[in-house]
This record gives C-alpha cells, sequence and structure tokens, in this order.
C-alpha cells in the first residue's frame, strides 16, 4: 500500500521536525542527533539527502544503518501506538515523529535515545 507520505521530499519534511523542536526550546543540531540515531545517516550525509530532495521512501528504504534499539519506541503518535503499525515503512516515519515529539516535550537526550546514561 502506497501513501502519498511515501513521495514527498523528505527536505519537505525534514523543516518542520527543526521547527517543532525550535518552538519549545530545542535545537536543529538536536533533530540531526536524532536522525543519526535512527537512520546511521551522519550530518553530512543527511544534508545530501536533502540537497537531492530524496522521497521519505527513499529516505528510509536508503538508510545507512536503522538502529536495532528503534523497536522499543512506543506510544502514541497521530492518535496510533507505534508499535502496532503493521506497514513496515509508516513505522519507520512514525518512530521518527515519536522521537521528536519526546524532543520537543522536553524528554531527556539519553532517554529520547533509549541509552542507559
Amino acid at each position: 500500500m502506497s501513501h502519498k507520505l511515501y513521495n514527498m521530499s523528505f527536505s519537505s519534511v525534514y523543516p518542520h521536525y527543526v521547527k517543532k523542536a525550535e518552538r519549545k526550546g530545542r535545537t536543529e543540531q538536536e533533530v540531526i542527533e536524532i536522525i543519526h540515531w535512527l537512520t546511521g545517516y551522519s550530518e553530512q550525509e543527511l544534508r545530501d539527502e536533502l540537497d537531492k530532495e530524496t522521497t521519505v521512501e527513499d529516505f528510509f528504504n536508503e538508510a545507512p544503518q536503522m538502529n536495532s534499539a528503534r523497536t522499543i519506541i512506543t506510544g502514541v503518535i497521530c492518535g496510533v501506538r507505534v508499535e502496532d503499525i503493521e506497514e513496515p515503512l509508516m513505522q519507520e516515519i512514525r518512530y521518527l515523529d515519536k522521537l521528536i515529539d519526546e524532543l520537543a516535550k522536553g524528554k531527556a537526550m539519553s532517554k529520547i535515545l533509549r541509552t542507559n546514561a
């Protein structure tokens, strides 16, 4: 099943993540750190993908290294429990949405990134 979000460029979605974080006193650098943790993209690789206007689908499907710990992300985003989303790509997108939501809610980076620190 295809979703229109999949064909949007990641560069059209990214500013919304940054804006959501910055409205709550967080930084773009923290957004970049979250994306790196989730997908394995370095900051330069992320910038390259933004410049290329890579689709959301390709951004996730071609990610260097999806973090295996992402499966412990739970909770509700857009009215749906992320752990219950059956469509794999939509679940990846919602994992990122959930992490950005936690950032905007003031959670510590160690908790957002599911580390023991």
